[in-house]
């Protein structure tokens, strides 16, 4: 029988323990050396390389140090600061750049040198593709600086950089993972600082979206691309000077503003021309005005999206007002049909949109000349003052001094508000049967609707509004027109919930005294002679209402 095994000792295992792996005290020291030995290695090898051409293989071990083949996750960025460095000295040499006088054994060296600043590139741009934050900021800083020292002492090598290492880091930037903060720097440090990279962006933006792309990706160019919203005044023709590198004396249009809205111009159309989603459209309508038209030479190519848009009704059609509108006062387009579809976006869902407020502002621009119709005019009154039957009071208090600021603006419509019937036994036949509304809600066509033959009765209706503010604010139809106009501003960006917030003072406007709702507080709902009048205590709906007090009782 084998003898038992004895157990190890508690100080056994303790010693054990110990002599497993290191603490992660221990593990960070011997990171930190690890890193400062790899640092010390690639600083000899960067410094041998400086002193003479014979340890110019020490590129390639470099190369294999930054550890991109296996994991462009990962990268060594101590070796890819250190490589920039050593081409950055090599280009100012002159060691890249070959002239048909060199030896054969010379040009074998500059094609070698060539060689392995193209696969330092590659990995560069991999590092831009496929690693975290942190180094995709790093390796787009390196890309940029090997942009520039290329253009500035390689001679002839402007077009060919443009073409060729620009696009393919501008190609990395948008297809890089989770690359939005890299993006950012490219946007914040090279795109809105430097006149020639924005110019060479916007090329490469039309290029790359000539090809249909997915919604993915088309979103970020729309991001990149809305990002240069300063568009330079006219007075900069010839005068710009930020350039990155530099410029060829050859490209004239890139010292002008012609030159560059001809690029972004061209880089907008080539999005357009894509298969966008409802939601790109919509944010593409938002930013139409004020980031894409101003850098349109010839903004009537807007007019085709801007139509279709326009003609798809609902939220769609709301966003496209302000763009449409500006190419039909700036560059006179012809849309004869405007006011007509303007009178159909208004619908039930109009007062209930987020964006009514951006509506009601350009509408009141559409209908402030006084050369419109009144019958044109009373047909947006109308239309406006039914569909307040059913709109939240946020929207209502908007209506009124809207439909007030137009019968300032067109007096010719006051009949509408008041019309006195001459003819008595016309009036006595109205006051003993009534009559008819003559407006018609389902003409589409506002001239035809008969509104100024109809009356304002629902804004009467609303002087009887549960809401205190809107029965107020609707009696001003009913008084005398005292006021000039009202300030639209004043009532726009009102919400229902501000409104209530008011009422019960919380909100901006301290309540001056509390309301009273009731002097005396009964004591109970339900009394024995409320039940004996409403009927006999043993039958009857007397008995039910006793029954229920009882129980409750």
């Amino acid at each position: 029988m084998p003898p038992p095994i004895e157990a190890p000792s508690s100080k056994k295992r303790k010693s054990t323990k110990n002599s497993g792996a290191p603490s992660s005290k221990r593990r960070a020291v011997a990171e930190e050396d690890g890193f400062a030995e790899t640092l010390s290695n690639v600083q000899e090898l960067e410094n041998q390389i400086a002193e003479s051409r014979k340890y110019y293989n020490n590129i390639a071990t470099l190369i294999s140090m930054l550890n991109v083949e296996k994991s462009a996750k990962n990268p060594e960025l101590a070796v890819a600061v250190s490589l920039c460095r050593v081409f950055s000295r090599l280009m100012a040499a002159g060691n890249l750049s070959e002239s048909s006088r060199d030896a054969e054994n010379e040009k074998i060296v500059v094609a070698w040198l060539k060689e392995r600043c193209a696969e330092y590139q590659r990995a560069l741009l991999l590092i831009i593709r496929e690693a975290d934050t942190t180094s995709q900021v790093t390796a787009l800083t390196l890309s940029m600086r090997l942009v520039k020292e290329y253009i500035t002492h390689i001679p002839g090598a402007d077009s060919a950089i443009w073409s060729g290492l620009f696009k393919d880091i501008f190609e990395a930037l948008i297809e890089a993972r989770d690359g939005q903060d890299v993006r950012s720097e490219f946007v914040a440090k090279f795109m809105k600082e430097y006149e020639d990279i924005r110019y060479q962006t916007f090329g490469q933006i039309a290029e790359y979206a000539a090809v249909r792309r997915k919604p993915d990706t088309i979103e970020t160019l729309i991001s990149l691309l809305s990002a240069c919203d300063d568009v330079p005044p006219a007075e900069y023709e010839f005068d710009f000077d930020d350039f990155f590198a530099k410029p060829d004396p050859t490209n004239k249009r890139l010292r002008t503003v012609h030159g560059h809205k001809r690029r972004a111009q061209e880089a907008w159309l080539a999005i357009l021309r894509n298969n966008l989603s409802q939601a790109q459209r919509k944010a593409l309508l938002r930013i139409m005005v004020h980031n894409i038209e101003p850098w349109f030479t010839r903004p009537e190519l807007l007019m085709d999206f801007l139509t279709d848009s326009y003609n798809e009704g609902g939220a769609m059609s709301l966003l496209a007002l302000s763009g449409l509108f500006y190419l039909i006062q700036e560059k006179n387009l012809d849309y004869p049909q405007f006011y007509a579809k303007l009178y159909s976006l208004l619908d039930a869902d109009l007062l209930h949109s987020k964006h009514r407020s951006r509506f009601f502002r350009l509408l009141n621009t559409f209908l402030a000349s006084t050369h419109l119709p009144a019958t044109l005019v009373a047909s947006f009154i109308k239309r406006l003052s039914r569909l307040a039957l059913n709109a939240p009071p946020s929207a209502i208090v908007v209506i009124v001094p809207f439909m007030y600021n137009l019968f300032k603006s067109h007096p010719t419509c006051t009949f509408m508000m008041h019309r006195e019937v001459r003819d008595k036994k016309l009036a006595a036949e109205l006051e003993a049967e009534g009559m008819d509304d003559p407006f018609d809600p389902n003409e589409t066509d506002p001239i035809r609707t008969n509104a100024i033959e109809s009356s304002l009765w629902e804004i009467e209706t609303l002087q009887s509004h549960y809401h205190p503010n809107v029965a107020a604010i609707a009696r001003i139809i009913s008084e005398q027109f005292t006021k000039q106009a009202y300030n639209l501003e004043d009532f726009l960006d009102h919400t229902y919930q501000g409104m209530v917030q008011g009422e019960l003072g919380t909100g901006e406007k301290p309540l001056r005294k509390t309301p009273v709702v009731e002097y005396q507080i009964p004591k109970r709902i339900f009394t024995d002679r409320l039940l004996q009048e409403d009927g006999d205590l043993d039958s009857g709906p007397g008995s039910f209402m006793r029954g229920l007090w009882d129980f409750s009782s």
